[in-house]
């Protein structure tokens, strides 16, 4: 029996996959000592980032999932066919087999 991947506790409390496969968190800095900071500074740490592609690469090895960074783009990402798609792949390649060995 093949143990099953699991993905990082600590990381999914501090991240979220967005549904086009981008991580958002929070920016540094934000949490504690605040008076020194500017209200501009502040404004600007509320926001939630986006991860860069380095980084969603990181964290590919962790959540166990494909990711994307801040500027790729949503056809970058190879996605796994569907059971339908890789059967009729399966299903020409054998086709090309047997025309070829005749």
């Amino acid at each position: 029996m093949q143990k099953k991947n699991k993905p990082h506790k600590g990381l999914l409390k501090r991240v979220r996959v967005t549904k086009s496969g981008l991580v958002k968190h929070k920016s540094a800095n934000s949490k504690h000592l605040k008076s020194g900071k500017s209200p501009n500074r502040l404004r600007k740490l509320r926001r939630d980032r986006l991860a860069s592609n380095a980084d969603a690469k990181a964290l590919e090895r962790q959540l166990h999932r494909r990711l994307r960074g801040r500027d790729q783009s949503l056809a970058t990402i190879r996605k796994s066919p569907s059971p339908a798609q890789s059967k009729a792949l399966k299903a020409a390649k054998a086709a090309k087999a047997a025309a070829a060995g005749k």
